[in-house]
């Protein structure tokens, strides 16, 4: 519970997490992986029946986060594709499309799809993680960047920052498992023995999609 706030946007709705973490019914030679995976087979899908997500991708799982009363709906879409498990009481029981399927109903037809620019900033960035129990020794640094931010600041004239470069960082805790994205001028002020990343140490590019915030009822 937080207090009312004119700087909070509170989404009106439950969200749930759906863990995807098989290759679904697909034949042996033509399987994607991650996130090629989860976007042909389950994003796109749900975008389609006008279901917005919130996708959060780790090395280990990958995560979608979609509204509670879209359940249904989301059940009913990917059921073809994937096999489909609900947690009661810490065991994992098969879910089928007709348990739920009533009171289905079909996507009315709209407009055209909206469309968003999209930019890629030249910031390139890391993808680490580092073991549970050396945090305390970056903690002081980990609230400094995820709190106090040293971004530009927002340009209201050309209504957003400078997309040559982005400064963004990501710090998720999955059931003791950390996983860290920073740009790669922020991870010069971490103890670079305690940051642990592939051993290519490859950097990676953003891709930004939308100008502005696309907010909850964006769809896919």
């Amino acid at each position: 519970e937080l207090p009312p706030s004119e700087f909070m946007q509170v989404a009106d709705s439950t969200w749930l997490v759906l863990n995807v973490v098989s290759n679904g019914r697909e034949p042996p030679g033509c399987q994607a992986t991650g996130v090629t995976k989860i976007a042909r087979s389950v994003i796109a899908p749900l975008a389609e029946h006008h279901v917005s997500v919130l996708m959060l991708s780790t090395y280990q799982t990958d995560f979608i986060l979609v509204r509670e009363r879209d359940l249904p709906v989301v059940i009913h879409t990917l059921a073809g594709e994937f096999d489909i498990y609900k947690e009661e009481s810490g065991e994992c029981v098969p879910v089928t499309s007709d348990d739920v399927s009533n009171g289905f109903l079909k996507p009315k037809p709209s407009a055209s799809p909206m469309l968003h620019p999209v930019q890629s900033p030249q910031t390139r960035f890391c993808v680490l993680t580092v073991a549970p129990d050396t945090l305390p020794a970056i903690a002081t640094m980990l609230i400094d960047v995820l709190f106090y931010s040293h971004s530009p600041p927002w340009d209201a004239a050309t209504g957003g920052q400078d997309l040559d470069s982005i400064t963004f960082f990501s710090f998720s805790l999955i059931e003791g498992y950390i996983s860290i994205v920073m740009d790669a001028e922020t991870q010069k002020r971490f103890p670079s023995d305690l940051l642990l990343t592939s051993s290519t140490g490859e950097l990676w590019r953003m891709v930004r999609i939308g100008g502005q915030p696309l907010g909850f009822g964006e769809c896919g």
